[in-house]
C-alpha cells in the first residue's frame, strides 16, 4: 500500500512546446512538470513578435537554452561562451526583448471552505524587472490564460516587491512567497531515504512515555521533535519548523530524511501507518511514504560501523587566552569553536586572507564567478573589466572587515577542565565507573551514572588555582553580563556536528555565577545524550575534552543563524539561507520562536522572504539590504574557513547590535 504525498513528472516522448496559443487548463497539464508538489509551466514572452512560447517542461528545462537555440538560432557552445552576458540581456536589461517566467498551479480553500484553483506567475529570483515591465508581463499573460482561472503575480525577490508597491493590486493581483508557501502542507527539510518502523506521537507526553524504546530502525513522527531525540532512521514533523532547527541540523549531520507533513495524522489514521514498516523518501520535489507488507531484513546503518577519529588533544597546562590571540591551529587545546573565533579575529584584523576562493572555482560553463563577485562588491558591473586577483581579494577583505566584528572574550583550555577533574577522587571514581559501563555496554545503568557525574561536577568546588585563572579572566567587579559556551573537541566534526548537544549559559553575572556556568558546561560533556551519541560513533570518553568560551554579552536588536547554502537544494551554489528574530539569536538557536526566514543570492544578488515565522511583519527594506550584505560576508568567509573544500558550507550565529553593527558570535562547519 502506498501513501504518495508528492510525485514527480513523467517524461514525455516528444517536444510539445507551443507558440502563440491561449492557455487552457488541459494544455497546461499537457506541458507542465511538477516542482515541490505543484504543476508548473515555463513561459517566454517575445515582445518583438508580440507572442509567447509555452515550453514543454521536460524538453526545455532552461529558458535561456530554448531562446538561444529555438528562437535565435544559436548553438549551445556559443551560448555557453557568453552565458553571463546572455543572462543579463534576458534577466536584467530594462529594455529586454524577452520576458521569462513560470506559471504554477495551486489549490486552496476560500473563506467558505470551497476548493479554489488558481495560477501564479513569477520570474526567476535574479530577475530585475521594474514595475512597468512586471505590469506588462502580467497583463500579457492574463489576456491569454483561461479567464475562469484566477492569476496572481508573485514577486520573485525583494526588489520586485518594492517595484510593485506603487502599482494597484486591482490591476496586478499578487501573492508573496511566504503567503503562498508558508502554510503548505508538505515541505522537504533534509533529503534522504530510509526504511523503518513509523512511530507516530500526537503529543510530547506520548513521545516521552515511549522514548526509551526507540531504536535505530524507527522513523519518529510528531508535531515538533525534541532537540534531544536519539539517533534514529528518519524524522517527520507535523508542525512548521525551519531547516536551521537543531533537529534538522542533526538530520543533516546524520544523513537521514526529514520533512514537514502537516496532514500526516490523517494519513496515519487512513492507512494504519503507526507502527507499520514503511519506505520513506524525501527529495526536493517528492515526499513519499510507502507501507511495506512485512518487516524487511534490515542491516545496521552505516553509522553503527562509523568511527569518528579525534585529533589528539594537548593537555599540558595552557593559559586562559583572549579570543583574539587564538588561531585555527589552537583547536587541539581550546576546541574548534574557540579556535574559529580566534581565526575570525585574525581575518578581520590582518585583512590578508583570501576570501575569494569560492568565486574562483569553475561553475561550468563559467570559468569562475569573479565578475559576479566584483559586481557585488561595487567594483563595476558584471561586464566591466574584471579587477586583477589582488584587487578583488583586497576589496573582499576590506568589505568583510568593515561590516562585521568578532566577539570579545576568553577561551579556557582543555587542561583547565582536566585539572578540575583530577582534583577530586570522587569525580575520578565516577568517571571510572562510567568508562566500565561503556566498555561492558551496560546501557541500563548508563543514564544514572551520567546524571550522578553531572551532579558531582556542578557541586564539586574548583581548585583555587583553577578558580583564580577563571576569575582573573573576568574580574567580579567588571559588572557586565557574560555568555558561557562550549568548545569541545567532540563537536563540529565531519560526521558528528553535536549541534545542541552541549550547554551554553547566556545570563551570567559575577564570579560566582561564572564559576557555576563553567562547571555546567563541563558537566554537559557527560550528559546521558552526549555520552550515548559519542559512544555510537566510537568516540572514547578518554579522548573527549571540553574547552569553554566566555564572551561579553552584547544587547541585540536582531539575531539569528545563517548557513552558506540552501539546505533543501544541495546543488544550489548561489543562495545563503538566513533565519532571524528580534532580539537575541538564542531564540532562533533554541527554537523558542519560529524565525523569519530569507534566501539571499550571493552570485547575481537579490533576496526573498521564505517565511515570517512568529512575527506578523517582515523587516524593513533597509534591514533586508543589510542582511544581504551579511549573507555575502558569510559566503566570503567560507572561502577561508573551508579552504580545503570551498563548497563546504558554514553555520554562522550572528547578531545585530542596538547600534546596527553586525557581530559574529560563532562559526562552525554546517553538516551536509
Amino acid at each position: 500500500m502506498t501513501a504518495q504525498l508528492l510525485t514527480g513528472p513523467a517524461e514525455p516522448a516528444t517536444d510539445r512546446t507551443v507558440v502563440g496559443e491561449n492557455l487552457s487548463l488541459p494544455l497546461f497539464r499537457t506541458l507542465s512538470g511538477v516542482l515541490a508538489g505543484h504543476p508548473y509551466l515555463k513561459v517566454v514572452v517575445d515582445r518583438a513578435e508580440n507572442t509567447w512560447h509555452l515550453l514543454d517542461t521536460a524538453a526545455h528545462p532552461f529558458h535561456v537554452n530554448y531562446i538561444a537555440t529555438c528562437v535565435l538560432g544559436m548553438d549551445l557552445t556559443a551560448l555557453d561562451a557568453e552565458l553571463d552576458a546572455f543572462n543579463a540581456s534576458v534577466y536584467m536589461d530594462p529594455e529586454r526583448r524577452f520576458l521569462l517566467g513560470v506559471l504554477s498551479l495551486h489549490t486552496d480553500e476560500d473563506a467558505e471552505g470551497r476548493e479554489r484553483t488558481f495560477l501564479v506567475l513569477e520570474t526567476t529570483e535574479a530577475d530585475t524587472m521594474h514595475g512597468e515591465l512586471l505590469s506588462f508581463f502580467y497583463e500579457f499573460v492574463r489576456a491569454r490564460v483561461d479567464g475562469r482561472l484566477p492569476l496572481l503575480l508573485k514577486p520573485a525577490n525583494h526588489g520586485q516587491e518594492e517595484a510593485l508597491a506603487a502599482i494597484s493590486e486591482q490591476s496586478v493581483p499578487r501573492i508573496l512567497s511566504h503567503e503562498l508557501f508558508g502554510t503548505r502542507a508538505r515541505t522537504p527539510l533534509n533529503p534522504g531515504e530510509a526504511t523503518g518502523r513509523l512511530r507516530f506521537f500526537r503529543t510530547h507526553d506520548e513521545y516521552l512515555a515511549q522514548e526509551a524504546g526507540l531504536g535505530w530502525a524507527d522513523i519518529v513522527a510528531m508535531p515538533c521533535l525534541p532537540d534531544d531525540v536519539p539517533r534514529v532512521a528518519g524524522f517527520l514533523n507535523t508542525a512548521p519548523i525551519t531547516p536551521l532547527s537543531h533537529t534538522n541540523v542533526l538530520a543533516s549531520g546524520w544523513g537521514i530524511p526529514n520533512a514537514i507533513v502537516r496532514d500526516l495524522e490523517q494519513l496515519v489514521e487512513k492507512d494504519g501507518l503507526d507502527g507499520a514498516w514503511v519506505r520513506y523518501r524525501v527529495r526536493e520535489d517528492e515526499i513519499s511514504l510507502e507501507r511495506l507488507d512485512h518487516a524487511p531484513e534490515l542491516q545496521a546503518p552505516a553509522w553503527h560501523q562509523q568511527r569518528i577519529r579525534l585529533e589528539p588533544p594537548l593537555l599540558e597546562d595552557a593559559p586562559v587566552l583572549a579570543l583574539h590571540r587564538l588561531r585555527s591551529t589552537d583547536r587541539d587545546r581550546y576546541g574548534t569553536k574557540a579556535a574559529n573565533l580566534g581565526e575570525l579575529h585574525h581575518v578581520l584584523d590582518s585583512r590578508t586572507a583570501d576570501l575569494t576562493a569560492f568565486y574562483g572555482r569553475p561553475r561550468p560553463p563559467r570559468e569562475n564567478l569573479h565578475g559576479h563577485l566584483a559586481a557585488r562588491l561595487g567594483l563595476g558591473g558584471l561586464h566591466a573589466a574584471a579587477p586583477v586577483d589582488g584587487q578583488l581579494r583586497a576589496a573582499a577583505a576590506e568589505f568583510v572587515a568593515a561590516s562585521v566584528s568578532a566577539p570579545n572574550g576568553v577561551a579556557l583550555p582543555f587542561a583547565l577542565q582536566q585539572n578540575f577533574l583530577a582534583s577530586s577522587t570522587v569525580l575520578q571514581q565516577g568517571i571510572g565507573k562510567l568508562k566500565m559501563a561503556l566498555e561492558l555496554d551496560a546501557t541500563d545503568v548508563l543514564d544514572s551514572l551520567c546524571l550522578q557525574l553531572q551532579h558531582l561536577i556542578r557541586q564539586t568546588p574548583l581548585p583555587e588555582s583553577v578558580a583564580r585563572q577563571i576569575g582573573q579572566a573576568f574580574p567580579a567587579d567588571s559588572g557586565g553580563r557574560l555568555v558561557v559556551r562550549s568548545s569541545s573537541n567532540a563537536e563540529d566534526l565531519p560526521g558528528f556536528s553535536a549541534a545542541g548537544v552541549y550547554d551554553s549559559v547566556t545570563t551570567v553575572h559575577g564570579t560566582g555565577e561564572l564559576l557555576d556556568a563553567v562547571r555546567q558546561v563541563w558537566a554537559s560533556l557527560l550528559s546521558p545524550r552526549s555520552v550515548r551519541l559519542r559512544h555510537e560513533v566510537g568516540i572514547s570518553l578518554d579522548d573527549t575534552y571540553m574547552g569553554v568560551i566566555i564572551q561579553e554579552y552584547v544587547p541585540a536588536s536582531l539575531g539569528g543563524v545563517l548557513v552558506t547554502c540552501n539546505p533543501t537544494r544541495r546543488e544550489d551554489f548561489r543562495n545563503v539561507y538566513l533565519n532571524c528574530s528580534p532580539g537575541s539569536p538564542e531564540q532562533v538557536v533554541e527554537g523558542s520562536v519560529l524565525p523569519q526566514q530569507y534566501l539571499y543570492n550571493t552570485v547575481e544578488g537579490g533576496g526573498r522572504t521564505v517565511a515570517l515565522g512568529s512575527w506578523g511583519d517582515g523587516l524593513s527594506a533597509a534591514t533586508r539590504a543589510r542582511l544581504a550584505d551579511l549573507s555575502l560576508i558569510g559566503r566570503l568567509l567560507q572561502s577561508h574557513f573551508s579552504a580545503d573544500d570551498v563548497d563546504r558550507p558554514l553555520d554562522i550565529e550572528w547578531l545585530m547590535t542596538d547600534r546596527g553593527d553586525f557581530r559574529l558570535v560563532q562559526i562552525r562547519p554546517y553538516a551536509l
